[in-house]
């Protein structure tokens, strides 16, 4: 059972947790509405206990296990992979500009070696070496962003532009949040962005168009994206939904003291880098998942996160699926969090 967090004995900032530490707490202030909220990339976040941010791809503690979930869910559901006949150039640049950025953040675990097309690639973590030449799929086992997925946390999209517009033609999703890639590829940005309330009307997503178009090779950019998640269940997707939605009324039904640990504020950080060779714009995601107990232990974010979800207007807690969840949550944050203002 859940008890009042002790804020007093957690003043040490050395106790806390790699999971707290490095967790990209999203809101610069007490309200959120949509925005593009996009800056460049590669610089560190600090954080009250610790920072995030460092490279645009992370390996953490979980990441054996959350590859692991990954090669699951795409034995149950092989379209979670999905890549149009035109994207094959945009998959091996995406690959291999993955394969580098890997390299360049963890050296001791990733290595990519020879030049020209003749390549060859190590993941010392998973025991995995292989030699390809760049563009020739005789030389992979597999689709070469599903290849280069099976490595890394991130989720993936590729964007097409053409016809003065970008289309989400290639990806590889297995950790999405309420949305389908198999329901969305062929489409375009504004048509993937279209059930989304307010960004129309305040524009917020024809100038995220206007602004990716401008993006040069190898110019990297992020933002942060949020909801609430029951449990630490990364594949939220359309296609699952009938096993994790009665979890929100579940949740919301059942005792308060149980919301603290099954309750996460679910966070993605999403990088944007346009590729050198074919010009598409790779499309990262990377989810991070903590419970409100976790999120109690760093007052200053208990604080704001009980603000932000009792200020959040109904129509955007709607379409990101917290209506039923954000005032248990609420109640937990002042109940058990330490809140009180």
């Amino acid at each position: 059972m859940s008890t009042t967090i002790d804020l007093e004995a957690l003043g040490d900032s050395a106790a806390i947790p790699d999971r707290i530490a490095r967790f990209p707490f999203p809101f610069p202030r007490d309200t959120y509405r949509y925005s593009t909220n996009v800056e460049p990339a590669g610089s560190v976040v600090e954080t009250p206990v610790g920072g995030w941010g460092t490279h645009p791809v992370d390996v953490d503690g979980r990441y054996r296990e959350d590859l692991a979930e990954r090669t699951r869910i795409l034995a149950e559901d092989p379209t979670r992979f999905q890549a149009l006949p035109h994207m094959e150039i945009a998959q091996w640049d995406a690959m291999l500009t993955l394969m580098r950025m890997l390299t360049d953040a963890h050296p001791e675990t990733f290595s990519l070696d020879g030049d020209g097309a003749a390549r060859r690639f190590t993941n010392r973590a998973l025991g995995v070496e292989q030699s390809f030449v760049f563009g020739d799929p005789s030389t992979l086992p597999e689709p070469p962003l599903l290849f280069v997925g099976r490595h890394l946390q991130e989720d993936v999209v590729l964007l097409d532009q053409r016809e003065g517009a970008l289309w989400g033609d290639a990806g590889l999703v297995t950790f999405a949040a309420d949305w389908s890639l198999r329901f969305d590829v062929g489409m375009s940005f504004l048509q993937i962005h279209g059930p989304v309330p307010r960004v129309h009307t305040e524009g917020v997503i024809p100038r995220a168009q206007q602004f990716l178009m401008g993006l040069q090779p190898g110019r990297q950019y992020r933002r942060t994206n949020w909801s609430l998640s029951v449990d630490r269940r990364l594949d939220q997707s359309t296609e699952t939904y009938p096993v994790w939605g009665r979890d929100r009324r579940l949740l919301a039904e059942g005792p308060l003291e149980d919301v603290g640990r099954r309750l996460n504020l679910r966070v993605e950080v999403q990088h944007l880098v346009r590729l050198g060779v074919s010009g598409a714009i790779m499309f990262l995601i990377r989810t991070y998942l903590l419970p409100f107990e976790d999120i109690a232990r760093v007052p200053e974010w208990a604080e704001r996160l009980c603000r932000v979800l009792e200020e959040l207007p109904e129509d955007m807690a709607d379409y990101k699926g917290i209506t039923r969840t954000r005032e248990p949550g609420v109640r937990w944050l002042r109940t058990y969090g330490g809140v009180r203002s």
